[in-house]
């Protein structure tokens, strides 16, 4: 980060002394050492919008910061479908203090937020590493060295999912470029791989996918929808919208309210009603075919009903890849695996390790941790490593939603 000091340069082969990382993503055969740099105070690692903020905030602490983001700034956002809408009101996703102010004074678009973001990034002259994942850490004497390789899309998403390379042992020729840090702060969010329906047949099949895409390539079409909250709702109303035949299957009896953008439930509910969206509650996909998917009751094994379809999204959440707090020793607790950490520090109890955003709740089912119950993160951390409070606050109404 500019201002910052910055270990990030490589230029001669590794000797044999340095020791062997113990990231579980790549062999080190081919790391490569970096030039003499004193260590930066923190790495944040994560370009979305609590990165952004917390890197703002180390800035104008006067800490020394380098980010790492394995895509584009806020790429998790960037897969969304074009035109989606946040469920938060402007205000609430607003960063360091700095007015979120859409055109017609409504709730953000995907394009809008990604607009804002970058004039975040430029108006506090932040030096994120875009396209550059982390992919293994080690402790040294002095705190962290981070093993970092130049990626081709960020971490999640459709691309990530397709190709599982930069995720897993690679090529032992690769370069890798490593960073020595004092603290590491995780903000990786959670949205990394989706939830596998294990067992169902046809789940591979090139018209199933776990992303809804742009509308248009829909029309026409008979989509079944796997799914029953924000993501399936929202993405039922715009196929529908845009002549596609349009079935939902639902694990629920009803959708609920709690998890359903108010403005979207009484319109599924009404086209329900009025048959022009199918609908299956309390079943679930037991077979898919090229031409067809197979419905089941959730509680019973016998098939209820084939509903036909060309494509076929299972919008049914997704999960964290949590390798990075694996390679840390951090605990990661109950069925979410969410990382142990002290809410008042946002520490774990790897010293000199924070979590931070969406990723302290880890593979959140019913999820509790977004955007602007995050602000608050920031404050803590930028509180506990430098004692002060940031040059910003977020809105206490904010800061006391429920947390993970």
């Amino acid at each position: 980060m500019s201002g910052g000091g910055v270990a990030a340069s490589a230029s001669v082969s590794v000797p044999a002394s340095v020791p062997a990382s113990v990231s579980a993503f790549a062999p080190a055969s081919a790391i490569l050492t970096p030039m003499p740099a004193p260590p930066s105070d923190v790495a944040v690692i994560g370009g979305g919008p609590i990165g952004l903020e917390l890197a703002v905030a180390f800035r104008q602490a006067g800490v020394s910061c380098v980010q790492f983001e394995a895509g584009a700034i806020g790429s998790t956002i960037a897969w969304w479908a074009p035109g989606t809408q946040f469920f938060s009101s402007p205000e609430r996703l607003e960063l360091a203090g700095v007015p979120l102010v859409t055109p017609d004074q409504a709730k953000a678009t995907r394009e809008q937020y990604l607009g804002y973001l970058r004039s975040v990034v430029r108006q506090f002259d932040l030096d994120v590493r875009t396209y550059e994942r982390v992919v293994g850490i080690e402790r040294t004497e002095t705190g962290f060295r981070l093993r970092s390789v130049r990626s081709s899309h960020g971490v999640g998403g459709p691309e990530d999912n397709a190709d599982a390379t930069p995720r897993h042992a690679g090529p032992e020729t690769r370069t890798e470029t490593l960073t020595d840090t004092r603290r590491i702060v995780l903000a990786i969010g959670n949205l990394h791989r989706p939830r596998s329906l294990d067992g169902v047949p046809g789940v591979t099949l090139p018209h199933v996918s776990h992303y809804f895409a742009e509308p248009h390539r829909y029309f026409k079409r008979r989509v079944l929808i796997v799914g029953g909250k924000n993501s399936a709702v929202e993405a039922a109303l715009r196929c529908y919208r845009v002549g596609a035949d349009v079935t939902l299957s639902y694990r629920g009896e009803a959708f609920d309210p709690r998890r359903v953008k108010y403005w979207l439930r009484p319109e599924i509910e009404w086209l329900i009603e009025q048959g022009r969206i199918g609908w299956h509650p309390c079943t679930r996909p037991v077979r898919i075919t090229p031409e067809a998917v197979t419905l089941a009751p959730v509680e019973a094994a016998e098939p209820i009903t084939t509903v036909a379809a060309d494509d076929v999204l299972l919008l049914t959440g997704y999960e964290q890849d949590p390798r990075l707090f694996e390679d840390l020793g951090v605990e990661l607790m109950g069925d979410a695996r969410a990382p142990r950490h002290e809410r008042e520090t946002m520490e774990t109890p790897v010293p000199g390790v924070y979590v931070a955003g969406t990723a302290v709740g880890g593979s959140q089912r019913r999820t509790r941790v977004f955007i602007e119950n995050s602000h608050v993160h920031v404050e803590r951390i930028v509180r506990a490593i430098t004692g002060r409070d940031p040059a910003f606050s977020c809105d206490a109404v904010y800061a006391s939603l429920e947390e993970s």
